[in-house]
């Protein structure tokens, strides 16, 4: 556990963030936010007044197909459709602020190496070290299809990007601090014996090239890893800063934490990753008023669409399955961590497919923090100490008033407990997301 937890911003380009049918609500502006950046930028400032250590945006390109075999809903209720590019609002949020960290989630499968190190690290460079990038292997089949390229099984996937990778810290390394001169006089800008050519021949990437970047302030981007399976763990500890994931209960937290530091520890890693939890705040002016709030966001989610996405993720077509069926029955070669979370939200029983899509449609799995301000901060304190995590990935319930919400009325009570920064102590993302 840190001194201080780490509070980040979990969003995506698109009608919703984690809540289905959230654009449906009187309060939230992202539908008409998508045609502007302001939003954006209202958002970067929001968060940044509120001393966040970042913005982390999740991202389904090709979205969810898996239900009925069928992409209807996906569109119908506007689950994560249109799914625009996360890197604009990212570009949009660095240029508004000064200290807030940005992540995008970027696959494996849906581009080349050198592209990505290229996109990512031109903004990591420009904003003074201030990016992230959250690694996916590629899980979903719509982003497959939408690319025309074939989809690897679960394991495999993470030999194809452990391959990337190696291709990415070639070339995130190959600029020695020496090589720049810019030499006016001489006309000379680099000195090519301080750039490394990158000649890669591997199983899956080919690569020659020199770094398409220079180095930021922070060297390389931040790395953030979702995997939670034992193929997933291997290779978070190999190439993660961060690990996110998502438990729906504070035991499940608890025991994921203590597992994945054993785990780094028989792995020899000294400093396991940090882990931060995915969590959605539910805030009302009482308890009661909170309590009512979370039933409203479930009760407007249409079934459909909450298999919809839950099929999508999971790589399964619920539409053929018993509602009744305790979902640990299932397997899958897609996310296989967010299964076996679901399946065990339930407490001393199995959970049932229903039992998921209900939760899965409020807020994608993650853990639901109910009550006043007050409440919600001494829920966070005591998930924080219980479990020894590094922090939360703050997922809202509406934009923007919600994160409006959380900022002006929860990180108050946090920092008068001491267990949340007053202000900013570094210049990167690393220096305020790893210290």
């Amino acid at each position: 556990m840190t001194k201080q937890m780490h509070l980040i911003g979990f969003y995506m380009h698109s009608p919703i963030n984690h809540s289905i049918m959230s654009w449906t609500d009187p309060e939230d502006d992202r539908v008409d936010g998508l045609a502007t950046f302001e939003h954006w930028k209202r958002l970067a400032r929001t968060l940044e007044r509120g001393c966040f250590d970042g913005a982390f945006f999740a991202d389904t390109p090709g979205g969810f197909d898996r239900y009925r075999d069928s992409l209807d809903d996906y569109v119908r209720y506007g689950v994560t459709w249109p799914c625009y590019d996360p890197m604009a609002p990212v570009s949009v949020m660095l240029a508004e602020t000064e200290h807030l960290g940005l992540a995008v989630t970027a696959s494996t499968s849906g581009s080349h190496p050198y592209t990505t190190v290229r996109r990512i690290s031109t903004l990591d460079y420009m904003s003074g070290g201030r990016m992230g990038w959250n690694i996916v292997s590629g899980h979903l089949r719509g982003e497959h299809r939408a690319l025309g390229i074939p989809q690897l099984e679960h394991d495999a996937r993470y030999d194809h990007a452990d391959e990337y990778m190696e291709v990415c810290y070639r070339l995130w390394n190959g600029v020695d601090q020496a090589a720049v001169l810019a030499d006016r006089d001489g006309g000379i800008y680099a000195d090519p014996a301080h750039v490394d050519v990158v000649d890669f021949d591997g199983e899956h990437f080919r690569c020659h090239a020199v770094p398409p970047t220079l180095p930021s302030r922070q060297g390389r981007p931040v790395l953030f890893q979702a995997g939670t399976s034992g193929r997933g763990q291997q290779f978070a500890m190999k190439h993660a800063d961060v690990v996110f994931s998502i438990q729906p209960r504070e035991e499940g937290m608890v025991k994921f934490v203590k597992s994945f530091n054993e785990a780094a520890a028989a792995a020899g890693r000294r400093d396991a990753p940090g882990v931060t939890f995915g969590v959605q705040c539910v805030l009302g002016g009482t308890e009661a008023e909170a309590r009512a709030r979370q039933v409203e966001i479930a009760e407007r989610v249409p079934l459909d669409a909450a298999l919809c996405r839950m099929s999508g993720t999971l790589g399964i077509d619920f539409s053929t399955l018993d509602m009744d069926t305790p979902l640990a029955e299932q397997t899958t070669d897609a996310s296989r961590g967010m299964l076996m979370a679901l399946a065990s939200m339930a407490g001393d029983r199995e959970a049932t497919i229903r039992d998921a899509a209900r939760i899965f449609g409020a807020s994608t799995g993650m853990a639901q923090i109910v009550g006043t301000p007050e409440q919600v901060a001494e829920r966070l304190e005591t998930i924080w100490r219980a479990s020894g995590c590094h922090g939360f990935n703050v997922t809202p319930t509406t934009n923007l008033r919600s994160v409006e919400d959380f900022v002006d009325q929860v990180v108050p009570i946090l920092q008068r407990r001491g267990v949340f920064r007053t202000e900013y102590d570094g210049h990167t993302f690393k220096d305020t997301l790893l210290n």
